[in-house]
């Protein structure tokens, strides 16, 4: 099992027998109101999901993750994870302020360092384009024109209907370790799965001891599937066509940045501190639209020779109606008339009139459980 990102999982989360009293502290400092995106990501780092970091990034680290893709001291790391905040909020470096979440006190901060940023720069290397068609983009204009550098502490979680899937790093890997997988694979997904998706799955399997399903749950764009269609979908593939020793599903509460190519070295990152040795990185990974080309996010990790995971690439793969089954570019003999295309827009708008998507593309215990739900989408 590979040690954490940078040696060691962050806790930053209190103690239940200090919780109260911190608590009480909460409630007579300053307050800060955050978002869900936001408050997700204090959660994963008090929880180690983001080891090493213990706060939201100060300059130093900022800067170098944008120039170079790395923190400051040379630690491979994509994302700038960072808090916001507009020009009018009285902040000051030295203060320690709470963060609150829907009016409840989520954690402490201690205000380090509060720094101007240019949107335009951030969009531009991070998103790779000023087209505010980008998600990414769109939500800067909105965004504060400070950040607020500082460690975190957490003092409470956020209420979810799904904390019984939402596991530590700490907890994984000694769940990896009692069901005795030595080699791990990560699989991150923000849609219902389909045969395709199994099949990548099922063919890092055959290589490593466990596979990890990792489902991204949080803000979505429009036209995504609902979190709680795609845990359902999921609980019923692995009922029915996964051995109950090799699979383990756990959620990533996370906001997506659809960065691509960046986005999918994080993924990376974050299953690395969950204990996986492997990771699988699919077709546009963490894509959205045209905005990267199809194998961007693959290339990239010839950047990082030192990530200490190792990514599984795959890229073409289709259902053969000859070959009866699924398979890829390199195993198929047979042409395109033959082939039957894992396309996520056809499948959706299949369900979306109530049609049944072939069984050649999708499971019927998965379709059941998605047209079962009545709108399956977010809108």
């Amino acid at each position: 099992m590979p040690k954490p990102h940078g040696g060691r999982l962050v806790n930053r989360e209190v103690p239940e027998h200090k919780r109260e009293r911190f608590l009480e502290q909460a409630g007579e400092l300053p307050t800060l109101n955050i978002t869900e995106g936001q408050a997700k990501d204090v959660e994963n780092i008090a929880k180690g999901v983001f080891s090493p970091l213990e706060g939201f990034l100060l300059q130093e680290d900022y800067s170098n993750v944008l120039d170079e893709k790395r923190l400051s001291n040379d630690l491979p790391w994509t994302l700038p994870i960072i808090l916001d905040v507009h020009n009018d909020l009285n902040v000051r470096i030295g203060d320690a302020i709470t963060l609150s979440y829907k009016d409840r006190p989520l954690a402490l901060m201690q205000v380090e360092e509060v720094y101007k940023y240019n949107k335009k720069e951030f969009a531009q290397k991070v998103y790779g384009t000023l087209d505010v068609r980008h998600p990414g983009v769109a939500k800067l204009r909105d965004m504060g024109d400070l950040l607020v550098g500082g460690k975190i502490t957490l003092v409470r979680e956020m209420e979810t209907p799904f904390s019984k899937y939402n596991l530590r790093p700490v907890e994984t890997r000694v769940l990896f370790k009692e069901k005795g997988w030595r080699t791990v694979v990560g699989f991150q997904t923000r849609n219902a799965p389909h045969l395709g998706h199994e099949y990548v799955q099922k063919t890092a399997l055959t290589f490593v001891d466990g596979v990890f399903i990792n489902p991204v749950i949080g803000r979505k764009k429009r036209g995504d599937f609902r979190d709680e269609v795609i845990l359902e979908a999921y609980n019923v593939l692995i009922e029915h066509y996964y051995l109950k020793d090799r699979a383990v599903m756990s959620i990533l509460p996370f906001e997506m940045r659809y960065a691509g190519p960046r986005e999918a070295v994080f993924h990376a990152i974050v299953r690395k501190n969950f204990g996986c040795t492997h990771f699988i990185v699919g077709r546009d990974h963490a894509g959205v639209g045209d905005f990267y080309p199809p194998y961007a996010a693959q290339d990239i990790f010839d950047e990082f020779p030192d990530l200490g995971i190792i990514p599984l690439f795959f890229k073409t793969f289709y259902y053969c109606k000859k070959c009866g089954g699924v398979v890829n570019e390199k195993i198929c003999p047979h042409g395109e008339e033959q082939h039957v295309k894992f396309s996520g827009t056809r499948i959706r708008e299949l369900l979306r009139r109530g049609q049944r998507p072939p069984r050649e593309m999708m499971r019927p215990e998965v379709v059941d459980v998605i047209l079962r739900s009545g709108n399956p989408f977010v809108e």
